[in-house]
């Protein structure tokens, strides 16, 4: 493969980058710099996304303050607080054998899933507190995570909310804590979030388009090397291949902001080209290679015939892949629920391997060779797609496939 030194970039993208940050508008630049560099038409498309200040965020128990963060987006106490009995909530189950939950604060020993909060919602908590990291952390060693809720959370009400160290829940729960105070005083806003778009017309059937994407923000504290600098330089190097490679069909390159605040970049975009996608073949997403510790997956929201497509080709080139159906928790999956085939490639790191959403996600641990022998597959496999006589891949997304999306997008629950 001839190689546009895609993997030089990883240092320079590679730290703390929110959805809606000045950091993540930074990234977008810089990207939007290297396709004017190759040469090819690249714009910025600017959408809104939920933004939060937290002002105060604490947590009081038996005279004891815990360190804890606010979860954004879920409301406020008043000023000096909330107290409420404390109560555990070791299941969904649980939630349901209380007739009401107000005046109390329910912990949960996890992140504040959808189905968890919403039921929260129906019984009138007063407050949550919900978990991260592990008992075994070391504080200087491990950060107390940030989070917030999404708008699917919180159509169903706000709930002031706090998340707090796996580690010091333990110890809350030793003392038989009963009772707590909680409170959380933040503002709300918008801010502005950014996919850059990149299109490289077809030779000879234009008006055919097969769409890569990636997303390029992190999470706090995380410089994202991995999860997902890798993903959005992977399709780079694709960009600057079939920029010299000129294929029949038109490609649409799309960095994906905001992914990490629940796909909002890639909903944007089939939101705001609706139209157009009738167009569109294939999309072909890329999130987290380049691991030397790890296994290269393909996850298809498509007909199974893909997945047999891209297992047979790793046998005929030699490289070590399994493809699999099934729903990919990130960008190709608003395309997957607009009736676009979708594939996401990754290279998932092993047991102990690479860590995503942490400090620990840095360039250290990532493998200049392995980044390539991947982003050669998907190129290869990109190119026989893009410039076949009949396009392959058949325009339909299984019945099996509509239900998963379901689930995923929380529009149903999973049949137990």
């Amino acid at each position: 493969m001839e190689k546009y030194e895609s993997f030089a970039l990883l240092k320079k993208i590679s730290f703390e980058r929110p959805g809606g940050s000045k950091e993540e508008e930074k990234v977008a630049n810089i990207l939007l710099d290297e396709c004017k560099k190759l040469n090819v038409d690249a714009h910025l498309e600017e959408f809104e996304v939920d933004g939060y200040e937290i002002k105060k965020a604490s947590l009081l128990a038996n005279n004891k303050e815990y360190e804890v963060t606010g979860v954004g987006m879920s409301g406020e106490t008043i000023r000096d607080g909330i107290t409420g009995q404390l109560v555990i909530i070791e299941s969904d189950d649980k939630i349901a054998t209380f007739d009401s939950l107000k005046g109390k604060i329910a912990l949960v020993f996890s992140r504040m899933m959808y189905k968890t909060y919403k039921l929260l919602c129906e019984k009138n908590c007063s407050g949550f507190i919900c978990c991260s990291g592990s008992i075994y952390d070391e504080l200087d060693k491990t950060d107390l995570e940030k989070m917030s809720l999404r708008e699917r959370h919180y159509k169903h009400g706000k709930i002031p909310g706090v998340c707090m160290r796996l580690k010091d829940v333990e110890s809350l729960l030793k003392e038989n804590v009963k009772e707590v105070t909680l409170t959380l005083l933040q503002s709300e806003c918008k801010k502005i979030s950014h996919n850059v778009v990149a299109t490289i017309k077809g030779t000879s059937k234009k008006n055919e388009i097969v769409c890569f994407t990636a997303h390029y923000d992190s999470v706090a504290f995380s410089q994202g090397a991995y999860d997902n600098a890798t993903g959005s330089l992977t399709i780079l190097q694709a960009l600057d291949y079939f920029k010299k490679h000129r294929a029949k069909r038109t490609l649409k390159f799309i960095w994906c902001g905001s992914e990490e605040m629940g796909l909002l970049g890639s909903t944007n975009y089939v939101k705001v080209h609706e139209e157009e996608l009738k167009d569109y073949k294939l999309c072909i997403n890329v999130d987290m290679t380049g691991v030397l510790i790890g296994k290269d997956i393909a996850c298809c929201t498509s007909e199974k015939a893909l997945v047999d497509y891209i297992n047979y080709m790793g046998n005929e080139v030699g490289f070590n892949i399994k493809a699999s159906q099934g729903v990919y928790s990130s960008d190709s999956t608003p395309f997957a629920d607009k009736g676009v085939p979708s594939i996401s490639f990754a290279r998932i790191s092993a047991k102990g391997g690479m860590e995503i959403h942490s400090r620990k996600d840095v360039v250290d641990f990532i493998d200049e060779n392995t980044f390539y022998k991947t982003c050669e597959f998907i190129n290869m496999f990109a190119n026989r797609m893009i410039n076949s006589v009949n396009f392959p891949v058949n325009k339909v997304i299984p019945e099996e496939m509509k239900k998963e999306l379901d689930i995923y997008l929380g529009r149903k629950e999973r049949e137990v």
